[in-house]
């Protein structure tokens, strides 16, 4: 990737001079590795989406932001499949590291990469300013967050992230850019956490306005069950994504410095870190859903002949 000062060369000129300013060796992950992981992550989050299409009790709101979720995870796995793809080419000689052709190609590889890391920023914002709708405006919520409604925010979502994608792709040489797409990560995930937070203190202050009552123990464990969830979710995507962008940070500002060309020595790992989070995702937000899991039991195991 440019944007990572990154070539789709064999030798990875870059880390050559990694190799040259740092003690440390560099850390290479196979491409099998990439390969499986991408395809796992592919495969659970069609099953996401194919389940929501199949069970109309399903297309709700929620579930179409989860979806969104999934599609961007799925585009990430597609990211490092063509990127994969377009190295081993390289080092078989089909392709020229710096072509024009390959140049263009790695402009739209850069432009899918983008796009899924900010469909999964937003697509998590949606997702949490949908639970905070549900928690404050309960009785509201059916008339707020209409299905029409959320198919509009989604198709604005999107159209957002697309144009951002091929923006950062075209000025990613500048450092304003490059700053700019690294500080939008902070900034959405400390405004998720702020929204979570402020649910997780309602649900407390419910749960000790009915502490007196027989059946407290119920909804404490409801809250619990559900700040648990939250807590999993953003230590799971801060720590796949995290790296990542530190990473860019460091291409940028200190490229030859030893210790920041140590760390960039495990590239590979941090954008394995991503492809895990395209895994743990579904399981996080969609396999813990009992109306999924059943639907989804229901795709593999043909109970039910409509579902064959």
């Amino acid at each position: 990737m440019r944007l990572l000062g990154q070539m789709h060369a064999p030798s990875f000129e870059n880390n050559s001079n990694i190799s040259m300013n740092s003690d440390c060796t560099q850390v290479v992950v196979p491409e099998e590795v990439f390969f499986t992981i991408a395809a796992a992550g592919i495969l659970e989050n069609l099953l996401v989406l194919i389940a929501v299409i199949k069970n109309k009790n399903l297309h709700l709101p929620m579930y179409f932001f989860i979806c969104s979720l999934s599609v961007s995870d799925i585009l990430v796995s597609l990211y490092k499949t063509l990127e994969n793809i377009l190295i081993i080419l390289c080092k078989m000689g089909y392709l020229t590291p710096r072509g024009y052709f390959e140049t263009k190609i790695d402009d739209v590889i850069d432009s899918l990469f983008i796009l899924s890391l900010l469909g999964s920023i937003f697509s998590l914002l949606a997702i949490a300013a949908d639970r905070y709708i549900t928690i404050f405006f309960a009785l509201q919520y059916h008339n707020i967050m209409t299905l029409n409604r959320a198919l509009i925010i989604l198709a604005v979502i999107w159209v957002v992230c697309a144009g951002s994608g091929i923006a950062i792709t075209i000025f990613s040489h500048e450092t304003a850019t490059v700053i700019s797409f690294t500080i939008l990560f902070p900034f959405m995930l400390t405004f998720i956490l702020c929204l979570y937070i402020h649910m997780f203190l309602l649900a407390r202050s419910h749960a000790k306005k009915i502490a007196s009552l027989p059946t407290s123990a119920v909804p404490s464990r409801v809250n619990l069950k559900g700040a648990i969830t939250l807590t999993i979710f953003l230590g799971v995507f801060l720590c796949c994504w995290g790296p990542f962008l530190l990473h860019i940070l460091l291409v940028t500002f200190c490229p030859f410095n030893p210790y920041c060309a140590c760390y960039m020595s495990i590239f590979h790992v941090n954008a394995t870190l991503i492809l895990c989070n395209g895994i743990i995702d579904p399981m996080i937000y969609a396999f813990r859903s009992p109306e999924l899991r059943s639907t989804l039991k229901k795709m593999f195991c043909c109970t039910r002949s409509d579902w064959c």
